[in-house]
């Protein structure tokens, strides 16, 4: 259980910080962020999570706001498995959670 945790802790985490990566480059680039390598290839990886966010997302969230809301609902994700974790170190008393 602590693995299966652990793994899911740090997919949500690198997707946290690509997502977080993805914008601060957005703010520092403004529109010219779509013609930039890094940004692209941060658009590529985090793909799979802005498109689960405009499956997620009503129909009037632009499209230019849905990887806010892929940051947001990653970010709560990571913190209900970070809060499963402690939950079960607590339960087990700390065996393994070391």
């Amino acid at each position: 259980m602590l693995f299966t945790l652990n793994t899911l802790q740090l997919v949500f985490y690198i997707a946290v910080l690509l997502l977080t990566g993805q914008g601060l480059l957005w703010l520092i680039s403004g529109a010219k962020a779509g013609n930039n390598l890094i940004y692209q290839l941060f658009q590529l990886v985090n793909k799979p999570w802005v498109r689960a966010a405009r499956w997620i997302a009503p129909k009037q969230v632009a499209d230019h706001q849905v990887p806010m809301v892929a940051f947001i609902v990653v970010g709560v994700l990571y913190a209900a498995v970070t809060l499963a974790k402690i939950e079960h170190c607590v339960t087990v008393a700390m065996q393994g959670c070391k």
